[in-house]
């Protein structure tokens, strides 16, 4: 059984309940590097977090912004969505610090539709595509494009979630576990890491949470059990 299969089912039974941490017990924490306006607004204010993603997880996270996978500290918890383009060096830290014992949940899009107010061409837009340079090959796994745009719901006896134009996973080497939901989610263990990789990040925009299935909690209760079968101590 795969680990994210496990993670369903536990929160199935109770024992992987998005609770609140006590006031008094720091909060664990959860690195994100992101081009999207999950954390802040599009105009990076300092503000609050903007995002229903972000505002759900800081229920029982603490979320730190990164801007470089090289900052991060070993064995921590990395939530990358459709990040920019990392250069050389980065890729390679970041490839290290997952076989370090890293931990990586990475939403990888390959046709974001995320809707965004800055003009095309701004350096500050989120990539339309996953800038993958190599880094999923590396792993063993290529991104494709969908066939077709449009919603993608599945409802299982664990879970119900709801995709918007998602790409697909494949195994080209290595020892991923590529077996849900379509092949749009792929679990790997790299080195003494894991990675949990979806081919999909407007499933976490605050339009596609608050309409998932008719329920705002089930996109984000299945993101709480992503991050809980990347770091089962969470």
């Amino acid at each position: 059984m795969s680990r994210w299969a496990a993670a369903l089912i536990a929160a199935m039974l109770g024992a992987c309940r998005n609770e609140a941490a006590p006031a008094e017990a720091p909060k664990p924490t959860v690195h994100v590097l992101t081009s999207l306006p999950l954390l802040f607004d599009e105009g990076f204010g300092l503000g609050p977090a903007k995002g229903e993603a972000a505002t759900y997880l800081s229920e029982s996270y603490a979320l730190k912004a990164i801007d470089l996978p090289s900052h991060l500290p070993a064995g921590a918890t990395l939530l990358a969505v459709q990040p920019r383009a990392l250069p050389a060096e980065e890729l390679v830290a970041l490839d290290a610090w997952v076989r370090g014992g890293g931990k990586l949940l990475l939403l990888a899009d390959p046709l974001l539709e995320w809707p965004s107010e800055r003009p095309l061409g701004d350096r500050l837009r989120p990539p339309v595509s996953f800038a993958d340079t190599g880094l999923l090959a590396h792993w063993g796994l290529r991104l494709d494009a969908p066939d077709k745009r449009g919603l993608k719901a599945f409802r299982t006896a664990h879970d119900q979630v709801e995709f918007v134009s998602p790409g697909r996973l494949n195994k080209v080497g290595g020892s991923c576990l590529i077996d849900l939901y379509d092949d749009i989610v792929a679990e790997c263990k790299i080195g003494v890491g894991r990675v949990l990789v979806i081919a999909d990040a407007d499933w976490l925009s605050d339009e596609t949470v608050k309409n998932a299935g008719g329920d705002p909690g089930n996109n984000l209760s299945v993101l709480h059990v992503a991050l809980s079968s990347v770091d089962p101590s969470r």
